[in-house]
């Protein structure tokens, strides 16, 4: 528990900077537009490229735990979707809603609560999992961000919904590290070393900006859809890649690192992606804050089960 505490509080740290910082005008909202497009075009593909790239996929990998947990998340993708004509979510937040109920904070939070509580081994595992994770909740996400934006009237175009998909540079990264990885390429160091200086904006970056366009008062507007994408992120996706685990009788030390996955609150790169793609960014900005606070609770509950 001290581990995830230790994670999840500086990630706080840095939310709550940017507030901070919009409130004093170093975060003017002019500013927020640019910024935004050069964490979403360059710094977040550089950091997924290099995760991926320099990570082995020829060992520690489990595919029956991989094709598992992608049947959870196209399942619970499946119910958020319904979920919203159930729980009769307003129109102008489906797409957001929908997205942060699955799309998870695999590169930020994930791999680091691997890190801490399974491991050098344990992070291995979970980070050959995430590669495709990543690719397949990216995918999606595309799929429903373009089918529900509310900025022109080509959204659900299947064309229009293809050309995102194959332009979308975090698919686009994810798959050139995996194919990078299968090939066996090592990264020249000049390279490498790039890469690592740009994805070192990644992150502070993404949080900076989420926290100068935090809005509270929408967090307590849309509180029941908010504790909706909770529900669902948090609980019932990781409830169901624990049961088909189980009911497959895989190890325990094979499917742990993919309920940490699962388990992870909603990415910060949802709020870039719903920017970008005309969905509702402040309610995914409130999303992605709800749910990083409670997961400090539901990981320790998770872990404990696993």
């Amino acid at each position: 528990m001290g581990h995830i505490v230790t994670t999840i509080i500086p990630i706080f740290t840095l939310v709550m900077l940017g507030t901070i910082a919009r409130s004093k005008g170093f975060l003017p909202p002019e500013f927020l537009g640019p910024a935004n497009r050069l964490v979403y075009y360059l710094a977040i593909p550089a950091m997924i490229f290099r995760a991926i790239a320099n990570a082995s996929l020829t060992r520690q990998f489990n595919p029956t735990v991989l094709w598992l947990a992608l049947v959870a998340l196209v399942a619970l993708f499946i119910i958020c979707w319904t979920s919203c004509r159930v729980w009769r979510v307003p129109a102008s937040i489906q797409g957001a809603f929908i997205q942060c109920s699955f799309h998870g904070n695999l590169g930020y939070i994930g791999l680091a609560v691997a890190f801490y509580h399974l491991g050098a081994d344990g992070l291995a595992r979970a980070s050959i999992l995430a590669a495709f994770i990543m690719i397949l909740q990216n995918f999606l996400a595309v799929v429903v961000l373009q089918s529900h934006r509310q900025d022109d009237g080509e959204g659900g175009q299947p064309g229009a919904i293809a050309g995102k998909i194959a332009g979308n540079p975090v698919i686009v990264s994810a798959t050139l590290g995996i194919i990078f990885s299968l090939a066996n390429v090592s990264i020249p160091l000049v390279l490498d070393r790039s890469l690592q200086i740009l994805s070192g904006l990644a992150l502070p970056m993404a949080l900076l900006i989420i926290g100068g366009s935090l809005s509270l008062e929408l967090m307590k507007s849309r509180l029941a859809a908010v504790l909706g994408v909770c529900l669902l992120k948090l609980v019932i996706l990781p409830a169901l890649g624990l049961l088909l685990f189980l009911m497959a009788g895989q190890n325990p030390v094979d499917y742990l690192p993919a309920i940490i996955l699962l388990a992870s609150p909603s990415a910060t790169i949802a709020y870039v992606m719903a920017r970008e793609m005309g969905a509702d960014s402040d309610f995914a900005v409130a999303a992605i804050s709800a749910t990083t606070l409670i997961s400090a609770v539901t990981f320790s509950f998770w872990l404990s089960v696993g």
